[in-house]
């Protein structure tokens, strides 16, 4: 029994968006931790390379519209957030934030799986 084409599309692009997700957010993090915690500059250097490798993961995406992988990604980057904040920062969302990142995240999945002509 093989896995279907569309299956596999779709754990490479889950996969992928949760790769430039640690990618851009962890980098954006070690930034802050540099200049608003006080940690040492090379956080801030680890922090733009990782910034940089988030541009690179997102070219890999199966799909080859910047604006529709850029705009889904929009919506991980979102629930990525909070859930990087509640792993490193003890944030606890309240339940607006997780009504609005799972808006959020059904946005993406409209964005990215919705059925389309191919015309």
């Amino acid at each position: 029994m093989s896995i279907p084409d569309d299956a596999v599309a779709v754990a490479k692009t889950v996969v992928l968006f949760a790769l430039a997700a640690a990618a851009e957010i962890g980098g954006a993090w070690l930034v802050w931790q540099s200049v608003r915690e006080g940690k040492d500059w090379w956080w801030a250097g680890l922090g733009v390379v990782a910034l940089g490798l988030y541009g690179f993961v997102a070219t890999l995406q199966p799909d080859a519209h910047f604006g529709r992988i850029l705009a889904a990604y929009g919506g991980v980057f979102v629930a990525g957030s909070l859930v990087w904040g509640m792993s490193f920062d003890g944030f606890r969302p309240d339940r607006w934030d997780i009504i609005g990142s799972a808006i959020c995240l059904v946005g993406v999945a409209v964005i990215m799986f919705a059925p389309r002509s191919s015309g």
